[in-house]
């Protein structure tokens, strides 16, 4: 009886084991709580070999920031070269104020946040041509 008892113990045990779950091992877990990115302000040394290559085009800073309320005319922003004429007239000293510093519905650096001042002016170059 004992063996049998045995046998049947051993039996029951392999057909409900399972696989080793190695998902809560301490590597395991540690690469999951790893940091994904890392976030430096201007003026520190970015901590990995990204580094901003130069100043971006005002087509660039336009497909990646501007596009969403100026190519579409959302909240009433300038779309067209005829939107633009009133605000040109106005000199580029106020338009880059309002850029920066945001006017009416346009937030602060049009959500351009890493943008400089130059990249933000040819933006507005780009913008108001029409190109």
């Amino acid at each position: 009886m004992k063996k049998l008892s045995a046998a049947f113990l051993l039996l029951a045990t392999t057909a409900t084991a399972q696989a080793y779950d190695n998902s809560m091992t301490e590597e395991a877990i540690k690469s999951r709580l790893a940091p994904i990115g890392s976030v430096y302000l201007k003026g520190d040394k970015p901590a990995g070999p990204v580094v901003p290559a130069g100043p971006r085009t005002g087509q660039q800073v336009y497909q990646a920031s501007c596009f969403a309320c100026h190519g579409t005319g959302a909240l009433g922003a300038p779309k067209t070269p005829a939107d633009w004429a009133p605000r040109v007239a106005k000199g580029m000293d106020v338009l880059l104020d309002h850029a920066i510093n945001g006017f009416n519905s346009m937030p602060p650096r049009g959500t351009c946040m890493d943008c400089s001042d130059d990249e933000i002016k040819a933006s507005i170059e780009f913008m108001s041509k029409g190109e």
